[in-house]
């Protein structure tokens, strides 16, 4: 077992990202040495104390191959672990071999992490092993999608993360919108999902599998919305349902590395029914605060340990990010005044934030988080109609698209082979 007073170089291979930003406060509490690379020299990540140094890197949805090679160059560095965060593990799964052996890394085989990052996948892994989902319709033609459609229903593209590719359809002009849409973007070339909107609360549940055993799980609920899918606000729970799901899933997987998943709890069950996965953590600082440390374990994990699983997280602890609570406020038609209000709750922790903990931009912690933060409140201040242009921002090129899949799923993908 690797000591806890050891202190590890680790690389974050994104910085746009919630998580990669959530990661970094508990890697750097933990006092490893944090190294960060993205597309983007303003990235949330930039802003943090605790990262020791800043790359700037190829996009991955532009240039995978590109984006591998620079990898690999900084893994000359050396490199303990590298700890993808996002849609990375994609490219790193597929080119396996030529990150073996060079530094700590958990991921499962491709074809796994394949299954499970596209949804129509995922939804087919539900169906064989007769795990509960909402009813789901998967199409690959418009006339399919007219024929499935049934009011109110989620469509979903089968590749899209960061609640990207997602249509609420809740009647005729909805569905009409979400044609339009899909028909600009060509998005029939690939699979859809149709679901039945159910009503329920959202929730998220993160674990970490260490060869196909469960070794670290943690829920929470979703107690206010921010923007754009994501949590104002969230509060551990327990779920031993979904925990039972997602042994179910990494056995059958062999999973090795992390796993998360979206539910809702329907209001009139109390079974959870499974809506997402991501083949990653998502904002691992809910559980962390909740006596959890899931990215801790995945670094173990990722070193070649067989860790203990873990205790159960303790229930009712909230955290929030601001961020996302100024941002919701305003997307949902706020004025400045609400606004005002809203930061006035923010800093004083009171109101719905009362025994809440700040996770994306902990400034008590971490100083240079203000800047990120000071950012968004002065946008929303100065027009709270630039919420949703500000979450649009949250498509990178630290993102996959269906265009850079297929170039990597290739069978002459470069990253397959090793470099000359």
């Amino acid at each position: 077992m690797t000591d806890p007073a050891t202190k590890l170089r680790v690389l974050i291979p994104e910085g746009a990202s919630t998580s990669a930003r959530e990661a970094i406060t508990i890697l750097g509490l933990a006092g490893h040495h944090v190294e960060v690379c993205d597309p983007s020299p303003w990235c949330l990540s930039r802003y943090s104390r605790f990262v020791r140094k800043f790359h700037r890197c190829p996009g991955l949805r532009h240039d995978p191959e590109g984006f591998l090679g620079y990898i690999e160059r900084l893994l000359e560095a050396p490199f303990d672990v590298l700890l993808p965060t996002h849609e990375q593990g994609f490219l790193f799964a597929r080119a396996e071999a030529r990150l073996k052996g060079r530094v700590g890394l958990a991921l499962p085989r491709f074809d796994n992490y394949r299954m499970v990052h596209s949804k129509a996948g995922f939804s087919r892994l539900l169906d064989r092993l007769g795990l509960p989902q909402p009813p789901t319709r998967i199409v690959t033609s418009e006339s399919e999608l007219r024929e499935a459609i049934r009011f109110p229903s989620v469509i979903k593209t089968s590749v899209g993360t960061a609640s990207r590719g997602i249509w609420f359809v809740r009647d005729e002009a909805d569905f009409n919108i979400a044609l339009y849409e899909l028909g600009a973007t060509d998005t029939f070339a690939d699979e859809l999902l149709v679901q039945d909107l159910v009503t329920g609360t959202t929730e998220k549940a993160q674990s970490v599998f260490c060869e196909g055993r469960l070794v670290g799980f943690h829920a929470y609920r979703q107690v206010a919305p921010g923007v754009g899918g994501g949590e104002a606000i969230k509060e551990s729970v327990s779920r031993p349902q979904v925990h039972a799901y997602l042994e179910a899933i990494g056995e059958t997987l062999a999973w090795h590395g992390a796993l998360s998943v979206d539910y809702v709890m329907p209001i009139d069950s109390s079974v959870p029914l499974l809506i997402d996965c991501n083949p990653r953590l998502v904002e691992p600082l809910n559980a962390f605060r909740a006596g959890t440390d899931l990215v801790d374990l995945l670094l173990r994990v990722s070193l070649g340990e067989t860790p203990q699983p873990l205790p159960e997280s303790r229930t009712g602890v909230r955290t929030h990010l601001a961020m996302q609570a100024l941002l919701g406020q305003a997307s949902r038609g706020g004025t400045r005044r609400d606004i005002l209000v809203e930061c006035g709750d923010l800093l004083k922790t009171s109101g719905p934030y009362n025994a809440s903990t700040e996770e994306l931009t902990p400034v008590q912690l971490d100083w240079l988080s203000a800047v990120p933060l000071a950012m968004t409140a002065g946008l929303t201040l100065v027009s709270p109609k630039l919420a949703r242009t500000v979450a649009r921002g949250g498509f990178g090129a630290h993102l996959l698209d269906l265009n850079s899949i297929r170039k990597i799923e290739r069978e002459d993908f470069a990253g397959l082979h090793q470099p000359p």
